[in-house]
This record gives structure tokens, sequence and C-alpha cells, in this order.
């Protein structure tokens, strides 16, 4: 499988790659959002939208990428990824009144089974680093809620046509449980 890991110039993008490296059978390229062109990403199987700061708009080509490839390219958002796929599918983004940056928190599965999850426990602790969430009354009928998290914002969601996810929580960080087995489940789908 060939994975596009696009970088919104986040930090954390090299620990997301670690994690990919370790699956067998992976061939990974790590572009920024402002440094590969959309008719270039055709040729990869799978693309990873890693975390980033400000707004999925202001990403480079995060949202036109979006736009091209959310139904035909199997996709996962993560932290801005997860917020952009939100925006690509008509939901709107709020800003929370307390900035969650390097926090822990309870992420709830909502569905009985999401390949996203499997063998991962219904509750576990992820680790947070954002100001932005998907708006839960902003949801269309396309994406369903897969996890949320202890105050009801949404940590998890999932195309209902197309193969694309997103996680808002950070499954590379040292505060989440279960991180690696999250992406290699998604590795697997």
């Amino acid at each position: 499988m060939n994975v596009l890991l696009l970088d919104n110039y986040d930090s954390f993008t090299f620990n997301l790659l670690h994690i990919i490296e370790q699956y067998v059978g992976i061939e990974v390229d790590v572009f920024r959002n402002d440094k590969i062109q959309l008719d270039d990403i055709y040729k990869y199987d799978s693309i990873i939208i890693s975390p980033g700061p400000g707004l999925p708009h202001d990403a480079g080509i995060l949202m036109p990428m979006l736009e091209k490839y959310k139904s035909v390219k199997k996709i996962l958002g993560v932290c801005l990824g997860h917020q952009a796929i939100g925006l690509a599918c008509g939901c709107r983004l709020k800003n929370l009144s307390r900035v969650l940056h390097g926090v822990s928190r309870k992420t709830v599965q909502t569905e009985e089974y999401d390949s996203l999850f499997r063998n991962i426990p219904k509750v576990f602790k992820s680790g947070h680093y954002h100001s932005w969430v998907i708006d839960r009354e902003s949801l269309t009928p396309e994406l369903k809620i897969t996890a949320l998290d202890e105050e009801g914002n949404i940590m998890a969601i999932r195309h209902v046509e197309y193969k694309m996810a997103g996680i808002q929580f950070h499954p590379e960080s040292i505060l989440t449980e279960y991180g690696k087995e999250l992406i290699f489940n998604w590795l697997d789908e």
C-alpha cells in the first residue's frame, strides 16, 4: 500500500510516520501541504492528514485535496485533518471555551462496532491538543459519530459512503492509549 502523509506543518507528523513505518508492507511519502500538487496525489492508495496549527482553510491544498479525492481515496484525518473532513462534508467548527493542549481525556465509542476501534476498549484515554471541534449540531447525514469525549464533543467520525474517517484526538501522542492499534486498524481496512 502506498500512503501519502500530508504534513500540515505539525511536530507530531513524524510521530505518526514512526507508527506507520512499523506496519509491514507500507510505503509512505511525507509532503507538506504546500509542497505537493493536487494531481500528484492520484498515485497514492491512501491519505493520512496530519494535525496542524490554525484552521483547515489555511492549510495549503488540504481543502481542495479533500474535495478532489474524498470519494475515491481512503482517507484518515487526525485533529486538523478530522476538522477538515467535517468542513468538506458541510459541517461547521466550534471554538472551545478552553484550549486543550497536552490533556488526557476519556474517549467513548458510540458504535457497536467500527473497524477503526477493533480490539480497543469502549472507553479509553486519548491525548488532546486542540481548541476547535466539529460542531455536533451541524453534523450532516453523510457523517456518523463513532466516538465522543466526556463532554459530548465529537472525537471520531466516519463517512457513511466513502472510505473516510477522522479522529480529533492524537493517536500518535503518548497520552493516547491504543494509538498504534488504531492506526494499524485503519491501515488494515
